[in-house]
């Protein structure tokens, strides 16, 4: 299927009655009908800053390169890491339009269908599904993933229990190191933000491999 740029305008997919939800987050990132493929769908997710910078630029990125850019970085690593058969939605196009001396981009992958955020599941969360987080955080440490911001909403659950990583943004393939329990700290802050730090031993357990939980 040919590559459409306007595939990355979320009016173009608003005017056609193709958006079937949004996801939370800065980036407002819009579910869609994928074309010609009734039995998929797809996620646009425009590349947004944070934080006190967002207030005067929201959306542009300094210029260094087309291989430099946010949104072919992410490609590739999320491509790279599907590859392996890793636990990640399958990347379908990256978009760039540069403007002089900066740019802006989207990214669009696989919608993984009756998936769930982990923040969502943490009240009736059970220590299987715990410590299948755990042993999935381990997959992609393992295959040297350092994932920046590994919160309980970047790990997903499917209908069958499975568990995904994603927003790979600024994410990348690193030698073993202090990242991996920066990892863990990070996403120990997040199920603490959630109310749920308790869940924290099951998954390092998980993530050990110790199944005497």
């Amino acid at each position: 299927m040919p590559l459409e740029p306007r595939w990355f305008c979320p009016d173009y997919w608003r005017a056609h009655g193709t958006v079937t939800g949004e996801a939370p987050g800065r980036g407002a990132s819009l579910f869609l009908e994928a074309p010609d493929r009734p039995d998929e769908q797809w996620v646009l997710r425009p590349y947004r800053r944070g934080g006190l910078i967002a207030r005067v630029n929201d959306s542009s990125y300094l210029w260094t390169g087309l291989e430099g850019t946010r949104a072919f970085r992410e490609l590739r690593l999320t491509a790279a890491l599907h590859a392996k058969g890793l636990p990640v939605p399958r990347p379908v196009a990256a978009g760039v339009w540069r403007r002089g001396l900066v740019y802006q981009a989207g990214l669009i992958t696989v919608r993984l269908t009756g998936a769930r955020a982990l923040a969502d599941c943490l009240p009736n969360a059970d220590a299987a599904l715990l410590m299948r987080v755990g042993a999935t955080i381990r997959r992609f440490h393992d295959a040297g993933l350092d994932h920046v911001d590994l919160n309980a909403r970047n790990l997903l659950v499917g209908p069958q229990g499975e568990v995904f990583m994603i927003d790979l943004d600024r994410c990348r393939l690193r030698a073993p190191g202090r990242w991996q329990a920066g990892n863990l700290a990070r996403l120990e802050r997040s199920l603490e933000k959630f109310a749920s730090a308790t869940a924290l031993p099951t998954i390092l357990a998980g993530y050990h491999g110790n199944t005497d939980v």
